[in-house]
Parts: C-alpha cells; structure tokens; sequence
C-alpha cells in the first residue's frame, strides 16, 4: 500500500470516528435559541428597521406588535420549531409596498448584524437565510 493511500485510509478512519453515528444535526430552531433566540432576533430587527432611512418608510403604515408576533411565529415555522404561521402571504402582504430588491438586501442585511449580535452560528445563519430567500419572488415587486 502506497503511503498516500495510508495517509488516506488513516484520515478517511479518523473523520469517521470524530462524526457521532445515528446523531443528526441540531434543529435550526434550536441553533437560533428557540423562541427565546427567535423573540431577540424580531426585536433586534425591528431596531433595525427603525434606524435604517432606506427601509423604514416601507413599514410606516405598519401594526408593528402585530408584524412582530407574525414575524416570530415565521421565523419559529421556517425554522422547524412548533410554530404554524397564522398571517398573510408574502405576497398579499407586500403587494402594494413595491419593495426593490436593493431594498429585499437591506434587510436581509440588517437580519445578518442582528443574527451576529445574537453570535447565531454562520451555518445557521445560513440556512435560514437560505429558508427566506424562497420568499423573494413574494415580496420584490421589480
């Protein structure tokens, strides 16, 4: 056996060793904190929003309890928790907003500061940027 082929075998059997066998990943909601990491994650956001001039005007005509309510119950369902989202659409909710998609990106970017504030894991971060970005076509009007 070549030493290249041992070296292999040797780091193939090691990388096997260190990786739990019948241990799945933890749930994405439990790598945001559960409800409670959910909850300082819409509050942080809505913080956000309300420094950020380019994005604030979208939410002026906004019941901000009641998008903080259904953007936790959202983020809890998307995230496999035992949440069911109750609210609207995407697309019926922004309809008449117009939302560009440099707007879409500011969010998603003041959505990241927050997560890292929390120091949300990059790989959950991830993922559940990945989970919201099927909404897009919803929301951006472009």
């Amino acid at each position: 056996m070549s030493d290249a082929l041992k070296v292999l075998l040797i780091c193939t059997l090691l990388a096997a060793g260190c990786t739990p066998q019948g241990h799945s990943p933890r749930p994405l909601y439990t790598q945001l904190g559960g409800q409670a990491g959910i909850d300082r994650i819409v509050d942080g956001l809505l913080w956000e929003i309300a420094e950020d001039a380019e994005i604030r005007a979208l939410f002026a005509d906004t019941d901000i309890q009641r998008f903080r309510n259904k953007l936790a119950e959202q983020l809890c369902a998307v995230s496999d928790g035992p949440c069911v989202y109750t609210g609207d659409s995407m697309r019926e909710t922004h309809r008449h907003l117009a939302v560009t998609s440099a707007q879409f990106n500011r969010l998603v970017d003041d959505l990241i500061r927050v997560m890292e504030q929390e120091r949300i894991a990059v790989g959950a971060q991830n993922a559940l940027l990945q989970r919201l970005a099927a909404m897009h076509g919803d929301i951006v009007a472009e």
